[in-house]
């Protein structure tokens, strides 16, 4: 939010509402510029501060800011702005050079008769004009979440920005992919000093050169061509950094669960989902490239077969694509079975067993005694040890949504995370801004986390036209 070049003036910002509901740490992210309330803005706040939600969390923290700042300030002193403490970089004692001014007198004067009806985003488009004409040496912005009142913001002339300080990237395509395509004459500028040894049935190579300055631990390396190679960075040095080759899970003998790899990426998926080294996994992909069913194959194998996690444990954001089906009954597994159509369709494509019906039901009972259902309401102050934890359609949570699941996981405990960040359906939060686009950029330099995304669709040929011709 840095001022464009040639404009000398400061700016204040203009906050809405919905800003402060998504993030209430936007009051301290303006650094040397200033913020403008609104009197409306607080009555909204008041209005959405009861409740459990996320966003009533979000507002009540938001409140304790500014009483904070507010506190123990005489009438004179708000009206002249208050400084706006520094929070954001952990050091309370000092103050940055911005300033936060209330509205302490009626604005609505100044509302153009064209905009029908008194309603908050008009109070607030009424605010923004008169600070035009009261502060002409401030560039006023209003910065909003709401991309109507931006339109309306253009409309009456306000300059209007989106709040931008969450945002992980500049643009989705700049997200990390977990996989990286060797040139063909990679080995003859890093295989002179090359050393290979084996090592538990397992391949490794120490390569030095100028590519491995850019690789992340657990990456993807693949080389096509006659020369097919896979494998995946295992560990990073200064000078030098060790790849193993990667294990080949799409012959029936290597199959998971029943389940063999159908494509590149699919292998090394499985490859991150069965390596017990690696905590973190997050799988991106378009609908019907296999996240799901990977990962639960992958799970039944280590809790059921190497006893590695004692049960596997699925969550998601419940955010309906439609109109509401309203309150469900029964316990939270029960009232968790509508979201989790996807777990269901899995599991009959894992089952298919010999025996029958009858050798069916009895799997399908086995398999549902081992996985539990949890709704994200009830995961704060809980810990799980021993868990293969799968948080499904995570790019519908926040950043502070997925450190509160991430952060749940006690010892010997995995989460994968399933997403596509082309659909979402959550309010206000973008691809640029999930929590699963955060979680993807924060965690690719560890070296206990790995990443990769899903490139062919392997439902079948109906899906595969549907999703590139509509």
């Amino acid at each position: 939010m840095n001022p464009p070049v040639g404009e000398s003036r400061k700016r204040l910002f203009v906050l809405d509402t919905n800003v402060l509901m998504h993030d209430p740490t936007a009051l301290f992210r303006f650094a040397e510029h200033d913020l403008f309330l609104p009197m409306v803005v607080l009555e909204e706040l008041d209005h959405h501060k009861k409740g459990m939600s996320e966003v009533a969390s979000n507002v009540r923290q938001a409140s304790r800011f500014l009483d904070s700042i507010v506190k123990g300030r005489r009438k004179a002193e708000i009206d002249a702005g208050l400084p706006i403490p520094s929070f954001a970089s952990g050091e309370s004692g000092k103050t940055t050079t911005g300033r936060i001014f209330f509205q302490t007198r009626s604005m609505i004067g100044h509302l153009p008769e064209h905009l029908p009806g008194n309603t908050p985003d008009h109070s607030i488009l009424a605010a923004a004009l008169a600070l035009q004409e009261k502060m002409p040496e401030h560039h006023v912005v209003l910065v909003s979440k709401d991309i109507n009142l931006r339109i309306k913001a253009a409309l009456v002339g306000v300059p209007s920005e989106d709040y931008h300080s969450d945002q992980v990237l500049d643009d989705v395509d700049l997200l990390y992919s977990g996989a990286e395509s060797l040139p063909e004459d990679f080995w003859e500028h890093h295989g002179k000093e090359m050393e290979s040894w084996q090592e538990s049935g397992h391949t490794f190579y120490r390569v030095t050169g100028p590519a491995i300055e850019s690789w992340y631990p657990n990456q993807c390396l693949y080389m096509e061509g006659d020369t097919a190679f896979e494998a995946l960075v295992r560990r990073k040095e200064a000078d030098h950094a060790v790849i193993e080759l990667a294990e080949d899970y799409r012959t029936a003998k290597r199959a998971v669960w029943g389940i063999r790899a159908r494509n590149r990426e699919q292998n090394f998926a499985l490859n991150m989902l069965m390596d017990p080294e690696i905590d973190f996994v997050t799988l991106l992909g378009a609908a019907g490239t296999g996240k799901t069913l990977l990962a639960l194959a992958a799970g039944l194998a280590q809790v059921l077969d190497k006893n590695l996690y004692k049960e596997i444990v699925m969550t998601r954001v419940t955010v309906p694509v439609g109109e509401d089906i309203g309150f469900l009954p029964g316990t939270e597994e029960e009232k968790m079975t509508p979201w989790m159509g996807a777990l269901m369709d899995n599991l009959e494509v894992l089952t298919q067993t010999e025996g029958g019906d009858w050798g069916r039901a009895a799997t399908v009972d086995l398999l549902r005694s081992r996985i539990r259902i949890h709704s994200l309401n009830f995961m704060r102050g809980r810990t799980f040890l021993n868990k293969y934890i799968i948080i499904d359609e995570a790019q519908n949570l926040t950043a502070k949504q997925m450190k509160t699941l991430i952060t749940r996981a006690g010892p010997g405990t995995k989460v994968v995370c399933l997403g596509n960040v082309a659909q979402i359906d959550t309010p206000y939060l973008t691809e640029t801004t999930s929590g699963l686009t955060y979680v993807v950029d924060r965690f690719k330099p560890w070296r206990h986390s790995g990443h990769i995304t899903l490139l062919r669709g392997e439902r079948s040929r109906l899906a595969d036209f549907a999703s590139d011709a509509l």
